[in-house]
């Protein structure tokens, strides 16, 4: 099967239930930025392997552990907003539930009893994995923005907002993490 089908050269594409719309369309957007989120994170999973820790390789497995669940949570969020609910119901191995909301939460705890206690404004950056964290963190906000747009013309599924609003904070608290771990000072707003 080749990779190109030429059926988008008009500019459209098609929808899970076989509608058309415009490449530029808010879903499109949004869907599409969840990918580029998706692609941050793995980039972040790279930069994991080149992290030198002094024996915190069992570290670096977790974090990848999760960040590739979160991938596969964000698949299924792509595909749930590419789905056309006027015409088709959105697969259930598309689903957010309330327990994914709620690992994440966990995944946030979890990292928070190991980092000190914050008591300024944190700019992004730090060591390569930290600073990608932040600009992963950044585009999910933009993605919680255009997900919150799209919300205006059609039915956001359950649970996306909520997965969204955890992520960015999870890839804050990652950030900071992987900066402790590496012996990178943050950087403080002063």
């Amino acid at each position: 099967m080749k990779i190109y089908t030429k059926t988008g050269d008009d500019g459209t594409t098609s929808l899970v239930g076989g509608k058309r719309v415009k490449k530029c369309c808010l879903r499109l957007e949004a869907y599409g930025t969840v990918d580029e989120l998706s692609s941050h994170i793995g980039l972040t999973c790279s930069l994991l392997h080149a992290m030198e820790l002094g024996g915190s390789d069992n570290v670096c497995g977790a974090v990848e552990t999760d960040l590739q669940w979160i991938q596969q949570k964000l698949f299924c969020m792509g595909g749930a907003l590419a789905t056309d609910t006027d015409c088709t119901q959105i697969p259930s191995s598309c689903h957010i539930l309330e327990s994914d909301v709620t690992r994440l939460e966990s995944m946030i705890d979890a990292i928070q009893q190991e980092l000190p206690q914050q008591r300024s404004f944190i700019l992004p950056g730090g060591c390569p994995a930290a600073s990608q964290a932040h600009v992963a963190r950044t585009v999910c906000r933009r993605v919680e923005r255009l997900v919150i747009g799209l919300g205006n013309d059609v039915r956001i599924p359950e649970n996306v907002v909520c997965f969204l609003n955890r992520l960015s904070d999870y890839l804050f608290c990652l950030a900071r993490r992987l900066n402790v771990l590496s012996d990178t000072p943050e950087i403080l707003w002063q």
